[in-house]
């Protein structure tokens, strides 16, 4: 089954929208008892922590609680639109930014907005694996998009241009997290420590890199700082820094109305 363009609640907008506003009606009693949306939700993000987001699907569902695959379309009509709903769980409402409350300005309030994302994508790494659909239009979305508009509301940044570094934040942070997971999960197939794995790498390139194709590459491992630790989380906040750097920029330059 696929997700119809709209619901059947008469408001136009998409089933999966309209499921998670809580526009739908739904049955009173499934041909379960105990059946429940939120049953069915908890379910699946149990499904996706444990196994991948690859692992859901409405039968995979269904099992989980011991029900019929059927009896799951009563109350979703989809797994795009399951997605939606898990993504919804996961995201949870956005906290309080203390900088907002704190009057710190806008640079420590999307610092705190950009890092308070990372933190909730890091316990739900499956959720990265949804696709992104369009703008979001959920209701945590919304408010989590909210909450980055606030943290730029003293910044006097046009309204396109809040658009622009919100998109820009969000992406950065989904993007090293995505990262970040990615070799992780290579490092544990492994079965090596993260330095191990690193030093691997860095045997594997010394062989193959000629020092006159690759000058600056040669240069760059001859210096050792590859093999390096770094300071946790030294690269978010490197790449933070500099994205929050050139919207500073872009502040003092001033920002088209």
């Amino acid at each position: 089954m696929s997700e119809n363009n709209s619901g059947s609640g008469g408001t136009g907008l998409p089933a999966s929208i309209e499921a998670a506003w809580g526009l739908r009606e739904r049955p009173v009693k499934g041909p379960k008892p105990g059946l429940t949306l939120d049953r069915i939700v908890d379910a699946a993000v149990t499904v996706a922590a444990s196994e991948g987001l690859q692992a859901v699907s409405m039968g995979r569902v269904a099992k989980e609680l011991g029900a019929s695959t059927m009896a799951l379309y009563r109350y979703v009509s989809a797994k795009e639109e399951l997605f939606v709903l898990m993504q919804e769980a996961a995201m949870g409402a956005p906290s309080p930014l203390p900088a907002l409350e704190d009057g710190a300005g806008w640079r420590e309030a999307l610092s705190q907005w950009a890092w308070a994302q990372r933190r909730m994508f890091q316990r739900n790494l499956w959720s990265l694996r949804i696709p992104i659909g369009g703008p979001p239009a959920s209701p945590r979305m919304v408010l989590w998009w909210e909450q980055g508009l606030q943290a730029l509301s003293g910044s006097g940044l046009s309204p396109g241009d809040k658009i622009s570094v919100i998109l820009l934040v969000s992406g950065y942070v989904r993007n090293e997290a995505t990262l970040m997971s990615d070799i992780a999960t290579t490092v544990e197939e492994k079965g090596v420590s993260a330095e191990e794995f690193m030093a691997r790498w860095e045997r594997t390139v010394r062989r193959l890199v000629d020092p006159a194709r690759h000058p600056e590459l040669a240069a760059l491992l001859d210096t050792g700082i590859m093999s390096e630790p770094d300071e946790p989380d030294y690269e978010f906040v490197f790449g933070l820094e500099r994205i929050l750097d050139g919207v500073e920029a872009l502040i003092e330059k001033g920002s088209p109305s």
